[in-house]
């Protein structure tokens, strides 16, 4: 079925004012590539979460997706896809923990084509049924462990990674293009997380760590 586009539009709390309200917010707090800006202003983040906390999705907080998961606050969405798109407008990208497809979708606006893998079967065939309502055509999804990334259609010019490994999986590494930024929370849940940006260079990799972050763990396997 596809999304009408009264459901896109959203009314009440769901309503395109109300995401244009979350936009400023986020503008308020020192988001400014106007690429990313415009497509959280169109996605709409009230059919990537249940019908029941719907009225809460412009709110700039994480919710809950079920299987122990979430989706990422908004500015957590807009600040990793910024990093990103630092140097322009990038081809592939490679995510890791499709979630609710929330940030695929926000990256499928800015990138020509978005790889995710999900390794919770539940979660992922809710997020390729959002896909497919809303028209998303240049994401493609798998069932997998996201350490091992997507090897077969690498290298990315960009890597997302929605979940906080305590350390980075080598698969990821080597799966970025060389000038390509990878963007992940590393830390476990005991201590701090750090948003951390690697770049990956003729001569190796270039890590930076940006800011304190709060991620669900990074797992391994399927489930």
């Amino acid at each position: 079925m596809i999304a009408t586009a009264q459901q896109i539009a959203g009314i009440g709390f769901t309503s395109q004012r109300t995401r244009t309200r979350m936009v400023r917010r986020l503008m308020d707090r020192g988001i400014e590539n106007e690429d990313v800006l415009t497509v959280l202003n169109t996605v709409p983040r009230h059919l990537f979460v249940d019908e029941a906390i719907a009225s809460r999705a412009y709110e700039d907080v994480a919710l809950p997706i079920g299987e122990g998961q979430t989706i990422s606050q908004p500015y957590a969405v807009a600040r990793m896809s910024e990093i990103l798109m630092q140097d322009g407008p990038l081809g592939k990208v490679l995510e890791v923990g499709t979630g609710s497809g929330y940030q695929a979708a926000v990256l499928s606006r800015l990138a020509d084509q978005v790889f995710s893998v999900e390794r919770i079967q539940s979660l992922l065939d809710k997020a390729r049924h959002r896909f497919q309502a809303l028209q998303y055509r240049n994401i493609r999804t798998r069932y997998s462990d996201g350490g091992w990334g997507w090897e077969s259609h690498g290298p990315y010019d960009g890597i997302m990674v929605t979940a906080a490994p305590r350390s980075i999986p080598q698969p990821l590494l080597q799966q970025l293009a060389v000038g390509g930024r990878m963007v992940i929370p590393v830390g476990d849940q005991s201590s701090e997380q750090s948003l951390t940006i690697i770049t990956r260079t003729s001569a190796g990799f270039a890590s930076r760590e940006e800011s304190n972050v709060s991620f669900v763990p990074f797992l391994t396997g399927k489930s």
